[in-house]
């Protein structure tokens, strides 16, 4: 299984397997509809702040429930759902641009910022909540 996920295209410069961390964590498998939640992401927020911003390197993305209560994630964290990535950039001097974009994107449901890495998250299923912290992870 886990060399077929290593050629899952999400997007055009996504990989599924960028969202697993599954050298570190190998049960971390998704559902189907999480990989779809995934790619809404992808598509929708991901890919569009990549072509404003450069490289954008997913430090963790989907979580399963024992991924998420070791790394200390909030129990309703939507890393469960495939519906969030910590995101971090090539060029770090492009953060502000990156937090800007997020910002402003009508796809952005969650963005939480720390120091160099934000939190974003999407929801294929509601309307955004618009939730913007700067700063939260300080």
């Amino acid at each position: 299984m886990n060399t077929q996920i290593n050629n899952v295209r999400l997007s055009p410069h996504f990989l599924l397997n960028e969202f697993l961390n599954l050298g570190k964590y190998s049960q971390n498998i998704p559902s189907m509809q999480e990989v779809v939640n995934m790619t809404y992401g992808c598509h929708l927020l991901l890919e569009p702040a990549r072509n404003e911003v450069g490289p954008i390197i997913i430090n963790s993305g989907f979580r399963n429930e024992a991924v998420n209560r070791k790394v200390g994630g909030v129990r309703n964290s939507q890393h469960l759902l495939g519906q969030a990535a910590d995101i971090r950039l090539k060029d770090p001097g492009q953060f502000p641009k990156l937090v800007e974009f997020l910002k402003a994107s009508p796809y952005t449901d969650q963005l939480l910022t720390g120091n160099g890495w934000l939190h974003v998250s999407w929801n294929p299923f509601a309307q955004p909540r618009h939730f913007v912290r700067i700063g939260y992870y300080t």
